[in-house]
């Protein structure tokens, strides 16, 4: 299968000969990338969330690494994972929105990153069922 819920879709990045990323993969650094700001309003106003964002966010990448040694159901259940954890970054994301822990403007670009994230994930889970 081909297309970038299939996971053969390439960013064209490269690490000196190393593979190129998938677009999941490259979402989820966007991801890491956008929370940096988050985080650190969440730590002085929220630590446990924080934490608990983070490790999710991790998690995420974590699993999509997991993946490339896997085949069948093993490799659907990684993405689950991998998808569970994405829905709760977002939660994270809209609870320290709701509770006014980090203002929208700082949250958008997160939360934009992993909705995509979340679709281009149940897409692959798709394409394996």
């Amino acid at each position: 299968r081909h297309g970038p819920c299939a996971g053969g879709a390439r960013t064209g990045v490269t690490n000196h000969g190393a593979r190129t990323m998938t677009l999941s993969e490259q979402l989820t650094i966007d991801l890491l990338e956008q929370l940096h700001p988050v985080l650190e309003a969440l730590r002085t106003r929220r630590p446990p969330l924080a934490d608990q964002l983070e490790r999710a966010a991790t998690s995420v990448l974590l699993n999509l690494a997991e993946r490339g040694g896997r085949v069948g159901r093993d490799q659907r259940r990684v993405l689950r994972i991998a998808v569970a954890e994405a829905r709760e970054v977002k939660a994270a994301l809209l609870v320290a929105r709701t509770l006014r822990h980090v203002d929208a403007v700082t949250l958008a670009p997160a939360l934009g990153i992993a909705d995509r994230l979340c679709g281009v994930l149940h897409g692959l889970i798709r394409t394996l069922e």
